[in-house]
C-alpha cells in the first residue's frame, strides 16, 4: 500500500490488526457519546452547571462527562441526564464485525 494519507494508513493498519481496530472502536464510541451529552445539552441551552444542578451531581462531573477522553459512563447517569433533558435514551444492539 503506497499512500500518505493518514486515514488510510490507520484504515490499512486497522485492517490488519483486529486489536488496534478494537481500541479504535471503544474510543469511536467514547467520543459519540462525550458528543451527545455535550449537544443535547447545548441545544437545550443550558451550562455544564446547570446540568450538573438537575441531576444532583457538580459540573466537574459533566465536564468528564463531556470529554472524548472519558471511559466511564455509566447507564445510570445517562438516563438521568436524559430525563434532565426531556430526551429518550435510546439503546440498542447491533453486529459486531471485529473479532
Amino acid at each position: 500500500m503506497k499512500t500518505k494519507n493518514a486515514v488510510e494508513i490507520l484504515k490499512h493498519r486497522m485492517n490488519k490488526r483486529k486489536s488496534l481496530k478494537r481500541a479504535y472502536e471503544e474510543e469511536k464510541f467514547n467520543f459519540q457519546i462525550a458528543c451527545l451529552i455535550r449537544q443535547a445539552r447545548e441545544k437545550a441551552g443550558i451550562t455544564q452547571s446547570q446540568l450538573a444542578s438537575l441531576i444532583g451531581t457538580r459540573q466537574s462531573v459533566i465536564s468528564r462527562l463531556e470529554d472524548a477522553d472519558y471511559e466511564g459512563h455509566s447507564l445510570s447517569i445517562l438516563q438521568k441526564i436524559a430525563k434532565a433533558l426531556n430526551k429518550a435514551l435510546i439503546l440498542d444492539f447491533k453486529e459486531n464485525h471485529i473479532t
